[in-house]
Formats: structure tokens, sequence, C-alpha cells
């Protein structure tokens, strides 16, 4: 046991000097010139170089209308920082709303037509969850894709605070026959999407994100989040909500049920590289539109054998859970893999299983050619690593 005297002896000798004296912190002025002594919003560490990546290449403008992809390999925990999230912009530009002039409209088959000022709706009853949201074309397109943020990068999530949907239709009284919404945004092309009530009334109208409001590409001042349902339903820049009695085949309408179970390894992943032999810890993410994930299971051996992972605290229904499992290599090329069931019986597929179970060769639907109304791009995905410690995408090969 080491003694107090012993202690202070250690203190005395030249490296426990150097110990001390480089903790000692580098003082700062409190000019308000000075970045680091005054900050009204905040900002991060210049050695933190995350960002989003656009899936358009060069043909972009991160200001405006581009497709933003979520780094997923520096990401910790399961939240996405909202200056992280991905964005499908679809060519639209963010509406520049000013909140104090902003209302929402609920009409159509209801008792008692309502509209709300961001500010009542702010004195209605609120929750906050935590969800993912997923984009329809999350999923590798090209032999360029070779990092998971390029692979799977169209999904993130986070905190969602709002009111339920289902307070405004009590407010409102659907009449019997209403059966379906339109939502329909302030963007520049009215983007427009019919939901099931029934699905919708789990749904929040919300205007918080991560404890702050929302940002302009993410819906600023208001967007409704339904959990499970596709990126593209959950509308933007909202204020109008007309029930109705069917569904509206607007110019941007695309019918699509919850995504399926999904999981990702996110280390080791593509573009990274590991410092030779010995001990690292396999991390990823999994998520599913029908309910929280249940197991992982993880392949070291390119799916010749299968460990469970352990899923990390907190496992949500319809949020991202994370996994990990401990892992010796030992320098040889291998492939690595891992796939997840969610609590409603779902399993992740093999391509060869998808294959079988709808057509086509197991190469076009690696590259999502053949496309089911039953399947979505949800597929065990690979990543090869060499003997050099470097990690490819092995979709393809």
């Amino acid at each position: 046991m080491t003694t107090l005297k012993g202690r202070r002896r250690f203190l005395k000798t030249g490296a426990g000097v150097s110990l001390l004296a480089g903790a000692v912190p580098v003082a700062r002025s409190h000019d308000a010139s000075d970045p680091m002594a005054r900050s009204a919003y905040g900002a991060r560490s210049t050695y933190d170089k995350s960002e989003r990546v656009s899936d358009a290449g060069s043909n972009c403008s991160f200001a405006s209308d581009c497709n933003t992809l979520t780094p997923l390999q520096d990401l910790h925990g399961i939240i996405t920082p909202p200056p992280l999230h991905f964005n499908s912009a679809h060519g639209a530009f963010p509406p520049d709303i000013n909140p104090d002039e902003f209302t929402l409209y609920i009409h159509g088959l209801v008792n008692r037509p309502l509209k709300f000022s961001l500010a009542e709706l702010k004195r209605l009853p609120f929750i906050s969850r935590i969800m993912h949201m997923e984009c329809e074309a999350n999923y590798p397109h090209t032999h360029q894709d070779t990092t998971v943020q390029h692979t799977h990068g169209k999904v993130s999530c986070s905190e969602w605070t709002g009111v339920p949907l289902s307070v405004i239709m009590e407010e409102c009284g659907v009449k019997p026959d209403g059966k379906w919404i339109i939502c329909e945004g302030m963007d520049r092309d009215r983007h427009s999407k019919s939901i099931p009530l029934s699905s919708a009334m789990d749904g929040i109208l919300a205007y918080g994100q991560n404890g702050a409001p929302l940002m302009p590409h993410q819906g600023f001042p208001l967007r409704i989040v339904i959990p499970g349902a596709g990126g593209f339903s959950n509308v933007k820049w909202l204020h109008r909500i007309k029930v109705t009695d069917e569904p509206y085949l607007t110019p941007s309408e695309r019918f699509s049920k919850p995504f399926s179970v999904k999981s990702v390894i996110t280390f080791p992943s593509g573009g990274q590289q590991l410092q030779g032999r010995g001990y690292y810890t396999i991390s990823g993410m999994a998520w599913s539109g029908h309910g929280a994930i249940k197991t992982v299971d993880v392949s070291t051996d390119g799916g010749n054998t299968w460990q469970q992972a352990k899923l990390e605290d907190p496992v949500l229904s319809k949020a991202i859970s994370r996994f990990s499992l401990k892992w010796e290599w030992d320098g040889s090329e291998t492939v690595l893999k891992s796939r997840a069931l969610d609590d409603a019986g779902n399993i992740q597929p093999t391509p060869e299983e998808v294959a079988a179970r709808i057509g086509g060769t197991v190469d076009e639907v690696k590259r999502n050619k053949v496309r089911s109304p039953d399947t979505q791009w949800n597929m065990i995905f690979p990543w090869r690593v060499k003997t050099d410690g470097s990690v490819h995408n092995d979709l393809w090969t």
C-alpha cells in the first residue's frame, strides 16, 4: 500500500514535478475579442473535424439545397448532434420563416377547424421522445461509397420535443370518416404527404430537437415526426394538416411502410485503419421502424460463425441502439458483419435471402435494382479488414 509519506516523496521527484507542471492551465484573456473568452452559442474544438458530406459531390451548395450524410463513424452514443443530422433537401432551400408570424392550420374532416401560432402550440402539453429518422434512399449506390457515412449516412437519431398529434386531434374532434391526414410544408414545392391517421397519432408536432429549436434544414419552426416512418413522411416546415377519408396523390406523394430492422458496424468500418493486431472493441448501430432492437449478432469471420454482441443502454423503441463486441484481431484478412433482430421478430436478411424472396440476381439486389413493395434495403453489410489494417466496403466483392 502506498503511504501518505510515499506519495509526498513521489511528488518531490522530477517525474512528479513534470506531471504537476503539465497540469497547470494556460491563463486566458477576458478580452471580449478573444474567441475563447466569449462565445454566444458555443463552438467545437478546432481539432474536431467531423462533418457531413454531400451525396452530390461538388454539385452541392452546403448552405442551401444539397443532401448531406451523417458521419456515423465519428458519433458516440445514440444521439446525433443537429449540425450533423442528415438532410434530404431534394433541391429545396429552407424557407425563412418568422416564428412570430407562423400559423398551423388544422381542417378537413374535423368538428372544429383550428389554427395555432407557435406560441399557442408551446402552451399545450408536450412530450420529448428519442427517435431515429431514416431516408428511403439510405443504402450504398456505387463502389465509390467507401465509408459508413456514404453507405448508411442517411439515418440519424434525436430527442424530439413537441405537442403530441393526438392532443391536437382531440381538440379538433376528428369525424368518424377521418382516416388520413395530409401534411403540407412551406417549402418551395409545398411538399405534402398522406399518412394514415392510425399511425400518425403516435407522432409529435416537433419544435425542438435535442433541447434546442429546430435548425432550418430540419424544419424550423415546426415539423411532424412519426416513430418508425421514413424521412419523407416527416414533413418539415409544417403549416397545414388536413384530415381526409383517403390519401391524396400529390406531386410529391410516395407510399411506404415502416422501415424494417437494420444494423451496421461503425468501427472498424470503411476508410478506417487498425493499428496492428491485438484487442479492439467492435461498435455499431442498429435500429428498426417496427420496435426495439432485441439482439445483434456479429461475425468476425465473414459469416461462418456469429457471437451475440452487447446492447448498450438505453435500448429504445424506434430509435438507434448501440452494440459492441470485444475482438482480438490476429492480423489476418477477414470480413466483419452484423445482423439485428427486433422485438417484432424481424431479422436482418442476407442479400441471398432477399434475392430468393423477390427474384433477381444477388448483385441486382445489392444495388437496389430489383425492388418489391414488401422489401427495403436492410441487408447484412460486410466490411473487409486487410492484413495491413485497412478497412474496405466488401459488398460487391
